[in-house]
């Protein structure tokens, strides 16, 4: 089930030591890994300061592509249960793309979708992100 599921696009939990044994070398001094999840070859890692989404790259996947989201710049999230059969859940991160163009008035936003397994409770992953999300917008508005 799991293979099926990883193919099919959706997330699958690792545990924070196995994060930290392939991606600790990546973390700034003081980051520390929350928790992490499993796409086949790439990796979405979860951090006291940012997300990193991890791209392997390459038939062998020795080459890596690393986008992070820090956390204070995310400033929505959306939340899309899954159904009764096949249906997947899902979360939407909005963020500040650019945050030295606030100043200007002239924001620029990203989306990214994690996609996880029908049974998969993603409610923590949500409130978490929610919170985040309330907290910078209450900072960036006042």
């Amino acid at each position: 089930m799991g293979l099926f599921n990883a193919l099919a696009g959706n997330l699958q939990q690792v545990s924070n030591e196995q994060l930290m044994q392939q991606y600790g070398p990546f973390l700034f001094t003081g980051e520390q890994i929350t928790n992490g999840y499993q796409l086949v070859r790439d990796a979405v890692v979860f951090t006291n300061l940012r997300i990193i989404f991890v791209d392997k790259q390459s038939a062998t996947g020795a080459k890596a592509r690393f986008k992070t989201i820090h956390l204070d710049s995310i400033v929505d999230v959306e939340v899309e249960t899954a159904g009764a059969i096949a249906d997947d859940s899902e979360i939407n991160i909005t963020y500040l793309k650019d945050v030295y163009q606030r100043k200007t008035g002239s924001e620029s936003f990203g989306e990214v979708k994690l996609e996880f397994p029908r049974k998969f409770d993603i409610a923590p992953i949500y409130r978490y992100l929610g919170e985040l999300a309330l907290a910078n917008r209450h900072r960036i508005n006042a």
